[in-house]
């Protein structure tokens, strides 16, 4: 076994490319272990735990980038250390044939952009709250995709934005669509009548892919952070959102997007719905339906059904179904009939974080026990992600699986491992996965999990069992990745494509349950 392990000092580039290139290096045939990340506190205690720790290392700043690379031999390792300085060089080159030259400074990025309005801030948290404020103090709009950012900093920063009328997205923020413009990971959809804001990344794109999905569209897709709507945040931003698109002529139906907030909080937002003039849905998880539903507005207790509602306030003629097609019913009775008796449970292995939590709720209402890494309640939260228990959900994406590794929507075929994992345990009944498309997303998502699918299956052949699949694809037809041909490898395979998360959840435990339909 090889290793090499280098320091570029003061060379930044920001987290998604270099999460995008890790993913890519550690496909590559002879390489073991591949860290390319800026030098930060996390990133230098995985290099420990790997043991890829040099005295070089532990004197870095978070400004320097760590290359580090194990593999089978040396030639490995300088062809994969060749490979990473050819594509981290060819992304500056195609910036600069782009006519956007790359600069080091804030400064340098106003007077290269004298007429940009918005910055898009991804540095390790420790600067993210400083280059947040200069924008803001510049008049810019501002989306923070760092994480890591202290909760006191955004409230500061949050009360700033709303103070210069600003918007302050994030921090940890990945979505937004702002003047018909993706941002960070979002989808290719339709322009529309329907405003969205939204403290989830993957909720938001749920809700704007199923108004897509029906012909309909969005005027703006505000994202706010996760932890907006935190008793110490108040809802800053998600308030301005609602405002904003009141005032917004374009915008005919609000809707908001979230998990529960906490209870002063949602009575600051309801309070503040009496005083829109324009029809709103709430589309809180596990929400509180009565109270929504007494100042007026419309409440949605799933995605999809936050979608419809709003489909169904902006245009009252539309014809939308959330009823089971006959050919869904029938592959369900299908799978059912061919458990064993041991196979009871649903494992479900998610790239979206809402989508994981809707998952949940879902199960719940369905009188389910379920355990979660991204649950709430004490008694599901699930005690080691290494070893599913009964129903499990997993959030992939979640920081306890992705220290020192790309996001599983940039690089899916991280959870393949635990797709095959799942496949041996006797009592599994039903696997039950999502895949994101759009910008940022994966090139090809299906395409890096469809052999593990397979083998996945086989396993469980093998074993004389047979073993049910049901995906989700979060897309539209028109998102690069190509819809139909990401469906059509599933199909394939023989994996159930849902047309909804709510409907690959309720599936996938109708098959757990084993309640014929």
């Amino acid at each position: 076994m090889a290793s090499k392990v280098i320091i570029e000092k003061n060379a930044y580039h920001d987290s998604v490319t270099l999460m995008s290139l890790s993913g890519k290096i550690l496909n590559k045939e002879g390489v073991e272990e591949a860290v390319v990340s800026m030098a930060t506190q996390m990133n230098k205690e995985l290099l420990e735990n790997i043991g890829l720790m040099t005295d070089e290392v532990s004197d870095a700043t978070e400004n320097d980038l760590i290359i580090a690379v194990k593999a089978e031999s040396d030639d490995v390792v300088e062809e994969t250390i060749a490979y990473i300085d050819e594509a981290l060089n060819a992304k500056k080159q195609k910036k600069s044939k782009n006519g956007n030259e790359p600069v080091k400074t804030f400064n340098g990025a106003m007077n290269a952009v004298p007429d940009a309005n918005m910055a898009i801030i991804s540095v390790p948290g420790e600067y993210a709250a400083r280059e947040a404020r200069q924008a803001l103090n510049n008049g810019l709009h501002v989306m923070l995709f760092s994480d890591n950012v202290s909760i006191e900093d955004e409230k500061s920063l949050k009360e700033l934005g709303r103070q210069k009328g600003l918007f302050v997205m994030g921090p940890d923020c990945g979505t937004a669509i702002v003047n018909h413009a993706g941002l960070c990971f979002a989808n290719q959809v339709k322009q529309g009548g329907i405003g969205l804001v939204a403290a989830s990344g993957t909720g938001l794109q749920e809700v704007s892919v199923q108004i897509d999905r029906m012909g309909y569209g969005i005027t703006q897709a505000i994202g706010t952070g996760g932890r907006d709507l935190h008793e110490d945040i108040g809802g800053i931003m998600m308030l301005e959102g609602l405002k904003a698109l009141d005032e917004d002529e374009q915008t005919k139906v609000i809707t908001l997007i979230s998990k529960p907030p906490a209870k002063a909080v949602q009575d600051k937002i309801l309070a503040e719905i009496k005083n829109i003039s324009k029809p709103v849905v709430v589309g809180f998880l596990d929400g509180d339906r009565e109270a929504v539903e007494s100042v007026g507005a419309t409440f949605a207790a799933t995605l999809i059904e936050a979608a419809r509602q709003s489909v169904k306030l902006l245009k009252p003629e539309a014809e939308i179904t959330a009823a089971l097609d006959q050919e869904s019913i029938n592959w369900t009775n299908n799978e059912i009939s061919k458990l064993t008796k041991e196979q009871s449970y649903v494992r479900g292995l998610f790239c979206g974080g809402t989508l994981t939590s809707e998952a949940l709720s879902i199960l719940r209402s369905m009188g389910e026990k379920v355990k979660s890494n991204v649950a709430k309640k004490a008694e599901e939260k699930i005690a080691d992600i290494d070893i599913s228990e009964g129903h499990s959900l997993l959030d992939m994406g979640d920081d306890d699986f992705t220290k020192g590794k790309p996001h599983p929507m940039i690089e899916p075929s991280l959870r393949n491992d635990r797709i095959l994992q799942e496949a041996k345990d006797p009592e599994t009944a039903v696997l039950l996965l999502d895949f994101e498309l759009g910008y940022g997303s994966h090139e090809d998502p299906v395409g890096e999990s469809i052999e593990t699918i397979k083998e996945a299956i086989k396993t469980a052949e093998d074993a004389g069992r047979h073993l049910s699949v049901v995906a989700y694809i979060c897309g539209t037809f028109t998102d690069k990745q190509g819809y139909q041909s990401q469906e059509e490898k599933l199909r394939d395979a023989g994996v159930f494509v849902a047309s909804s998360n709510e409907m690959a959840s309720k599936l996938a435990c109708v098959i757990a349950k084993k309640e014929v339909m």
